[in-house]
């Protein structure tokens, strides 16, 4: 198996993200990938899916993942169902973090409950 082939979820993923001036290249049978991801939460997508495949230290791949915008930790588009306790446990693996959220968008929510598909909501980095 080529290491191409071994981390192709990782490639996949990454188009699925729209990753700007990515490339892929397989030298040695190590891995090269590089890319600039829209916001650090995207970038840590990247490495997660990196690890599951390789573990915490893989040694045939090497990637060098930018960043476009690091003044927020993402960007959400609320999506009908969701809260901000729910969007908070997405992003910060803990609901009780909505906070944060409210208060990073307090110019256009006022009401932590009250929350409508399709407004996009700044995630801050903690």
């Amino acid at each position: 198996m080529t290491a191409k082939s071994k981390y192709q979820p990782v490639l996949d993923l990454g188009e699925s993200l729209n990753i700007q001036n990515g490339d892929v290249k397989e030298e040695d049978g190590k891995l090269k990938v590089w890319g600039t991801a829209k916001t650090p939460y995207e970038k840590n997508l990247l490495w997660d899916k990196i690890k599951e495949i390789g573990g915490e230290n893989p040694s045939d791949i090497m990637a060098d993942i930018k960043v476009a915008d690091a003044s927020v930790f993402h960007r959400h588009t609320v999506k009908s169902g969701e809260t901000l306790g729910k969007i908070a446990k997405q992003y910060y693996g803990n609901a009780s973090k909505y906070q944060e959220i409210f208060k990073a968008n307090s110019d256009i929510l006022k009401n932590p409950d009250l929350i409508y598909p399709d407004q996009e909501l700044i995630i801050p980095n903690l």
